[in-house]
This record gives structure tokens, sequence and C-alpha cells, in this order.
């Protein structure tokens, strides 16, 4: 009997890293070779269809039109320069009316999203366009998609640890282990994803005319914003504001080894009704 668990545990365990290692693709915006779990189609599709019902879990959108257009024509701006202009995404811009959450996200395939709590504590156009810059990152990194294949090698690999432990007395243990190591996993996974939407965030607000340096002023807002109540970064899927001012500089620093280009602006100020 335990020959047999163990030979379909390694079974189980095959089918998942096959299909991890099937779904290599490299991304043209990124350069990097990643797994992905939805093909860009899939992704356009999820984004579209799980956008309202996340709109409303912050209040719905912003009922002040000025407001959404203004964000719109920002996000706009962002998304028709450089190779983001080329991919198959349909980028949405919306803000979100709940007053009280600091947040901005995106969704696979485009929709991205930002809370007036967060937007009424912005300063100028640039410092908006490095949070939308951040959060299109993630969308043309198909970080979402990225996740989902990992994930699925994850829970493939733990039911394998399951069905090889199962029936003898270590069986709990063994799993609750190897899920307990999935999600440490995952949260470090989740951190590297937003040092890279940190950096394409910059390259992209910067084809687009925008000074980086704004971005350093978000995480000053995100670090105030907290209140110092952050849980320790291990158990977070978010870096530490203040490492990700350090990242962004370094980025900074990379795109510009002969310092920011003065063309570059702040843009107007942030005046929110």
């Amino acid at each position: 009997m335990r020959r047999s668990r163990l030979l379909i545990a390694v079974v189980m365990a095959v089918v998942a890293l096959i299909g991890y290692y099937a779904s290599r693709e490299k991304n043209p915006i990124t350069g990097k070779t990643q797994s992905v779990g939805l093909s860009q189609e899939q992704e356009v599709v999820l984004g579209l269809q799980s956008a309202p019902q996340m709109a409303q879990e912050f209040g719905g959108p912003d009922p002040d039109a000025s407001v959404q257009s203004d964000l719109e024509q920002i996000g706009r701006r962002l998304v028709r320069q450089g190779k983001v202009a080329h991919t198959p995404y349909r980028f949405q811009f919306k803000v979100l009316r709940d007053e009280k959450t600091v947040n901005a996200f995106a969704l696979p395939g485009g929709p991205v999203f930002i809370t007036r709590a967060l937007l009424d504590r912005l300063e100028n156009e640039a410092q908006l366009a490095g949070v939308l810059g951040h959060e299109v990152g993630h969308v043309v990194g198909r970080h979402s998609a990225e996740q989902i294949a990992k994930t699925q090698l994850g829970q493939g690999l733990v039911g394998a640890v399951g069905a090889a432990t199962s029936d003898d007395g270590s069986s709990p243990g063994a799993q609750q282990m190897a899920g307990f190591v999935l999600q440490m996993t995952l949260m470090k996974y989740g951190r590297t994803h937003e040092l890279e939407a940190d950096a394409l965030g910059v390259q992209i607000m910067s084809e687009a005319g925008y000074d980086p340096r704004a971005l350093l002023g978000v995480m000053t807002i995100l670090a105030k914003a907290s209140g110092g109540s952050r849980q320790p970064e291990f158990l977070s899927t978010h870096p530490d504001p203040g490492n990700r001012q350090e990242h962004i500089r370094q980025q900074i620093a990379t795109t510009f080894p002969n310092g920011v280009p003065g063309q570059l602006t702040v843009g107007r100020r942030i005046t929110v009704p």
C-alpha cells in the first residue's frame, strides 16, 4: 500500500511540474520567461468579468465625473507609450468611492482602480501616474497569470504530499507543513511582483513624461497611511514602503545614469473636490 501511495504521489508531482513548465512564455515587456496559468485573452475576459464586483467591494465608482475623467486621461497617457501600447490588454482606469481604504489595484487584462482615500492623499499628477504605472506594471508583467500557475503547481505538490503520507500517522502534520511552505512561498512571490511592478512603474511613467522620483513620495504617503500598524514584512505580500523606496531609487539610477532629464515633470497639483 505504501508503495502504491508513493507511486501515485510521484505521478501527481510529475504532472504538476510538467503542467507548470509547459506553460512557460517569454514576456516581451519584461524580457522574462515565466510560467502563466492564463492566456492573454483569458486575462482580458477574467478582468472584465471581475471588475464590477471588485468595484463594489470598495463602494462602487466615485460619482464625480470630473475626477473620473482626469484619472482616465492620465491613465491613457501612460498606456499610449512604449511597449505597453502594443499589448492586447484593455486598460480602464476608475476611482472608487471608498474614503477609508488606502488602496490601488489592477485586475488581469487591464482594469485599474484607485480608492478615493488614496487619491485624496496624493499631491501631484506624477504621484498619481506612479500609482497607475505600478498597477499597469502588474498587468503587463502578467503577475496574476504567473501567480495562478505558481498556485496550481503548489497545490499539485501539496496534493502529492497528501497522497504519499495518507493512512499513516504522519499524514496531517506532513500535509499541513507542505501547505504552510506553499503559503510562505506565494507571499514571497507576491513581494517580488510588487518590486517588479515598481520598476515597471518607473519606466512607464518616465516614458509618459513624468518624473519617476514622484513615486518615492507615494511610498512616504503609504507609510504614513499605515500608521505604524504594518505586520512583519515576512508575513506580508507587500514589501515595506521603506524597502520599496530603495529599490525605486536603484531603478531610477539604472534608467537614468546621468540623472533624471529636466523635461520630466511632476505635472499639476492634484485638487480633489
